[in-house]
């Protein structure tokens, strides 16, 4: 699956709109409907932001393999640029929190 198909199927996933998206790296919507089709491309800064977002490593969302499962869940209808800026940094955390996890057990086998 390429890169921009994987970004449409997490975004949908998550119930974010292109609006949501597009605010979100500061970017236009059309942008982000151009890219979702491979018509445009995403810059290394969107995909590291994108990841973050997603809760997913860089790694994950640039490889071939199955996307893994998400759940996200808001109470709020209307997310502002703000509001994923803030889901970006917790996610971001946990990502960091299970990779030195697992740095750790490799080093204690």
């Amino acid at each position: 699956m390429e890169l921009y198909a994987r970004i449409k199927e997490l975004r949908e996933k998550c119930g974010y709109t292109q609006k949501n998206i597009a605010d979100f790296l500061s970017v236009d919507q059309s942008f982000i409907s151009k890219a979702e089709k491979g018509e445009r491309s995403f810059t290394s800064d969107m995909i590291n932001k994108l990841s973050s977002l997603f809760g997913v490593s860089i790694p994950s969302l640039m490889s071939s393999n199955e996307l893994p499962s998400m759940t996200c869940a808001f109470r709020a209808s209307d997310l502002s640029a703000d509001d994923l800026q803030i889901i970006a940094m917790m996610n971001k955390i946990a990502i960091n929190a299970s990779m030195m996890t697992a740095l750790l057990e490799d080093g204690n086998d």
